[in-house]
């Protein structure tokens, strides 16, 4: 891993002054010298890999990232290492050879353009390009396991401020009172925990993952200023990146759309629950729950929270 000086550079910008910008001329420089060039979460920036990730977390509730890899000829971009999540390996240009360690020892694995591997967490392995310049793509999914949310429920519990107090002085030399006070704190702290119930449990967990998938708004500008040209008519597309759970709440609608949250008259409910199955359809297909008006003011709010995107 080569330090981040090696190539980037800092500038001036209307008097501001910039740094960790990426230097071209030596990051050409370092690929001829047979350096790797990594693309590190370039699902933030290639639409189809962002539809593609986004579209395995809303399936899969795990996060998800993908890198892309450039590796010159009879290059090696890592020695042999493991990832602590699992990962999906494509290969787009040109062929790597693989080597691949199990309990049964090292195999060697070629992946040419249109190939695919998968490599469980913990997996040993190494890629080297071979007589021309090699690129993949890694999609790694970072799971969310029974420690994460066994710790979360923990946590919660000793959020209570009764266990902020110290221990008692003294248990250095003489144990018995830390020995006293700890089995009461384990006891309240063992019957509080085996009264949680997983249903909040679970919507706890849903809200925290929905929260961290901002939205992909590609041509949001462009919505925002057709927003009071839509009509019965427009056809509005659901956002292959947004996400969209809607939950009745007493009285309200609760609309989890990725970073935030939308509230609204549970009568929306029928409406909103066509809208959420369908990839694109009209305002007018709204009409047997709203009125003209109020069909037009909700497409027109989808729009801007991200949900839809005006159909091109």
């Amino acid at each position: 891993m080569l330090p981040t000086s090696s190539f980037t550079r800092s500038a001036t910008l209307a008097g501001q002054q910039l740094t960790g910008l990426v230097d071209v001329p030596k990051v050409l420089d370092l690929f001829d010298g047979g350096a790797t060039v990594v693309l590190q979460g370039l699902h933030r920036y290639w639409p189809p890999l962002t539809e593609l990730v986004r579209g395995l977390e809303l399936s899969l509730g795990h996060a998800c990232q993908a890198n892309a890899y450039l590796t010159p000829p009879g290059s090696q971009g890592f020695a042999v290492h493991s990832d602590s999540h699992d990962v999906f390996v494509f290969q787009t240009h040109g062929t790597k050879q693989w080597e691949v360690h199990d309990d049964s020892g090292a195999r060697q694995v070629l992946l040419e353009p249109g190939t695919s591997m998968y490599l469980p967490t913990g997996t040993p392995h190494a890629a080297r390009a071979q007589d021309a310049a090699s690129l993949h793509v890694t999609v790694g999914v970072h799971q969310t396991t029974w420690r994460d949310v066994l710790s979360r429920v923990a946590q919660g519990v000793l959020s209570e401020d009764r266990y902020d107090g110290a221990v008692p002085a003294g248990f250095l030399d003489d144990p018995t009172a830390f020995h006293r006070e700890l089995g009461k704190h384990l006891a309240a702290f063992q019957r509080e925990v085996a009264a949680a119930a997983p249903e909040p449990v679970v919507a706890g967990e849903v809200d925290r993952f929905l929260r961290n998938r901002n939205p992909a708004l590609r041509g949001g500008l462009a919505d925002r200023v057709a927003l009071s040209a839509i009509t019965d008519e427009t056809v509005l597309q659901r956002r292959a990146t947004a996400a969209c759970r809607i939950l009745a709440q007493g009285e309200r609608l609760r609309v989890l759309l990725g970073d935030r949250e939308v509230w609204m008259p549970l009568r929306l409910e029928e409406a909103m629950r066509y809208v959420a199955g369908r990839d694109s359809f009209s305002p007018i297909e709204l009409s047997t729950w709203l009125d003209q008006p109020s069909r037009l003011v909700l497409a027109r709010r989808l729009v801007r929270e991200g949900l839809l995107r005006v159909g091109l």
